[in-house]
């Protein structure tokens, strides 16, 4: 199974969101079938096969995720972010203004799934294979 140093490895490699296809294939081969990520303090939650998990530690101090979710500026800064204009942190931080509590990334299905507060799914996307 896999283990948070080969996840590290592999997070490594990413610079902005233009490497996130690249760094889902890469999380594929090790095994991994979905995460959730959690904006508040960037810790996230790995699933493997047989229920098999490992939790990363926060990544940085506790964010203050807005009450209410706004999907057209989430959406403007995840254009951004994905265009490799915002760093991983620049983009946290604006996920928390924008009312996103989390995303969880299914590759099975290839999609990342972003949630407010309420579990309101505001905005779906399917993964691009690199």
């Amino acid at each position: 199974m896999f283990t948070l140093d080969q996840i590290k490895q592999a997070h490594s490699k990413v610079k902005s969101g233009a490497d996130f296809p690249q760094y889902v294939q890469d999380l594929i081969k090790l095994g991994i079938i979905h995460y959730n990520t959690y904006v508040k303090d960037g810790h996230t939650v790995y699933w493997g096969s047989d229920n098999y998990r490992v939790q990363s530690p926060a990544v940085y101090e506790p964010k203050t995720i807005a009450d209410k979710g706004d999907k057209s500026s989430f959406i403007h800064h995840l254009n951004a972010h994905q265009a490799g204009e915002t760093d991983y942190l620049t983009f946290c931080s604006h996920c928390a203004q924008d009312g996103v509590e989390k995303w969880v990334v299914d590759m099975v299905e290839m999609t990342c799934t972003y949630f407010d507060k309420t579990e309101h799914n505001m905005l779906e996307e399917e993964i691009p294979v690199p």
